[in-house]
């Protein structure tokens, strides 16, 4: 990675979405059989299959069914039709995260400034 263009929120690589035709017809072909599963399953629903248990396990069948099929769509989508994008980002250190000042990295002593340490204590947000 090199120093030229690695600012905070800077676009480091941007490759476009490759938009195969093949993948459009994938998807459509998945719209239609998740919409045919999701037919069953409302119809399964008002025909009071899941008082059955049989039936209740075709209605759980066909739940699964849904959600795999949708994922597929999704999964096809993200990676034909979604650019590839990579964003740097600022790294942070742990003391960073702790809302520690870069001064106070190595501690502070107990007695130095005790009226002031206590300000802070009492009001975390207080400037000197």
């Amino acid at each position: 990675m090199s120093s030229k263009g690695s600012n905070y929120g800077d676009i480091h690589r941007y490759e476009p979405a490759r938009e195969s035709t093949a993948a459009t017809i994938a998807i459509v072909l998945l719209t239609f059989v998740e919409i045919v599963f999701v037919a069953l399953f409302a119809y399964g629903l008002v025909a009071g299959w899941g008082l059955d248990p049989t039936g209740n396990m075709y209605l759980g069948f066909l739940l699964a069914a849904i959600f795999i099929d949708l994922s597929f769509v999704l999964l096809l989508y993200r990676k034909e039709f979604l650019p590839d994008v990579m964003i740097v980002k600022k790294r942070r250190r742990k003391w960073e995260d702790l809302y520690v000042r870069e001064d106070q990295v190595d501690g502070v002593t107990a007695m130095d400034d005790t009226v002031e340490q206590f300000k802070k204590a009492v009001y975390p947000y207080y400037k000197k």
